[in-house]
């Protein structure tokens, strides 16, 4: 799947002068051709990646904002039953009569805290862990952009040696679609 729709007619054109350029006899030509062929290939799996990169970069900031709102939730909800706590421990302190039902309703607020402060820190660091698969595919979203950029460079230099006919522009490409495809590993690694 490439970005846009002129990236797909792009590589359509590249396999459509390859056809062309091999019915034409010249040994550099199907040669350059056929490298023209697989560059398209490659930078088209390349983009595809690069995107799917870019999406899940997306779902985990996502991820990490739900997550944190969980807990911005859950530190309010303690905070509530630490004044109910507080407010049943005053009350149960002056004594009286439900002096000792306050004091129940205190050490359950207590308690109910202590779960929210829990649950609170649970949900900050299923945002931390988020955030950090957000790094994760944010870095390889960037290597594949300079992985993508150089496949369709060197498919534009690999069609220059078709139209000098000379083999130097095919070495720049070929080392230009290496680096790609080195730049796309190194993504993953």
């Amino acid at each position: 799947m490439t970005d846009s729709p002129l990236e797909e007619l792009e590589h359509q054109e590249h396999a459509e002068e390859a056809a062309q350029a091999a019915e034409s006899g010249n040994p550099l030509v199907s040669q350059v051709t056929f490298t023209i062929a697989v560059l398209a290939v490659v930078a088209a799996i390349s983009a595809s990646l690069e995107t799917t990169e870019s999406d899940a970069a997306i779902t985990a900031k996502n991820d990490a904002v739900l997550a944190q709102d969980r807990a911005t939730d859950q530190w309010s909800f303690e905070d509530s039953k630490n004044l109910r706590a507080k407010m049943f421990q005053i009350a149960a302190d002056f004594g009286g009569p439900r002096g000792a039902v306050y004091a129940r309703s205190a050490a359950h607020e207590a308690s109910d805290q202590a779960k929210a402060r829990a649950d609170a820190r649970a949900f900050e660091k299923e945002r931390d862990r988020a955030l950090a698969r957000a790094e994760v595919h944010e870095m390889r979203h960037g290597r594949l952009t300079v992985a993508s950029t150089l496949l369709h460079m060197s498919i534009a230099i690999a069609t220059l040696a078709i139209l000098l006919n000379r083999r130097w522009p095919w070495f720049v490409a070929l080392a230009l679609g290496a680096g790609g495809l080195a730049v796309d590993a190194l993504a993953y690694l």
